[in-house]
């Protein structure tokens, strides 16, 4: 597989290899891991349609392919990951079904969100959801080779959440939002993680044979991926929604958003929770 580097950040190179150990692979989590790998290595698609959205940016669009190399990094190292626990498995096959399933519109001009403003509330939204998945794995898993990857990816995802929600508020001076409709642009980003992505990804990650079904998929990959949070992991994620919507995170819409959180997480991912 080709590395993708970006300047002044981790390679593949600086990952522990050496350290995986095969006898600390749960079944389970191969299968969100598989997932997850292809849609982070997607990256270069997102990159593209957010350069085209901010074209008259430059400096924006600079962040942008910087951001959409390092994602697709995490992708890389993701499937390097899966393809050590599973010697069948073959990322750039399985990458290649997913691409061939599942597009996101790279040539649109205009942000699906409305506006510029909204377009990056949404990335915030991704990035919380990213963040704290990660954090999440990083905590819970025993694999020492996954952990150092998913300690490594959740720090980028942290920082990445703050530069969208940097320019996000650059763009709030021309394109004021009220706070009604960035959680109306939150929620609906947050709907879409039951959406063809994840569902796809799953299914071609895993090599699935039987004819696809998006609902059965989406809810495969979510149980098994939420099983991983704790509430400490849902209030860190309520806390950045809440800010990214412009309520005051320690208030108590923000707290309500943690709560929420939580009760949604915590029982979607119960069946898979470690006990």
């Amino acid at each position: 597989m080709t590395q993708v580097s970006a300047p002044h950040h981790w390679t593949l190179d600086d990952l522990p290899w050496h350290t995986f150990d095969a006898g600390k692979v749960d079944a389970d989590l191969l299968k969100v891991i598989k997932a997850a790998a292809m849609v982070e290595r997607n990256g270069s698609d997102y990159g593209r349609y957010l350069t085209n959205v901010f074209s008259d940016d430059p400096a924006f669009c600079e962040i942008a392919q910087t951001w959409a190399v390092e994602e697709e990094q995490h992708g890389m190292a993701l499937g390097r990951w899966a393809e050590l626990a599973d010697s069948n498995f073959k990322f750039d096959d399985a990458f290649a079904q997913f691409l061939e399933m599942y597009r996101i519109p790279v040539d649109a001009t205009a942000s699906v969100r409305g506006s510029r403003a909204g377009e990056l509330c949404a990335r915030c939204v991704v990035e919380t959801g990213t963040s704290s998945f990660y954090s999440a794995l990083r905590d819970a898993v025993d694999e020492p080779l996954l952990k150092a990857i998913c300690a490594k990816i959740a720090a980028d995802e942290f920082r990445h959440y703050k530069l969208f929600y940097t320019h996000m508020e650059r763009y709030l001076v021309t394109e004021s939002i009220p706070f009604w409709g960035r959680l109306k642009v939150a929620v609906g980003r947050l709907q879409e993680a039951d959406d063809d992505e994840l569902a796809t990804a799953y299914f071609a990650g895993n090599g699935m044979t039987e004819a696809y079904d998006r609902k059965a998929c989406a809810s495969a990959y979510s149980e098994r991926a939420f099983g991983y949070y704790r509430e400490r992991h849902t209030k860190r994620a309520g806390f950045m929604i809440a800010q990214a919507v412009g309520f005051n995170p320690e208030g108590l819409l923000g707290k309500l958003i943690q709560k929420m959180l939580w009760l949604v997480i915590g029982f979607s991912g119960r069946k898979f929770r470690p006990v």
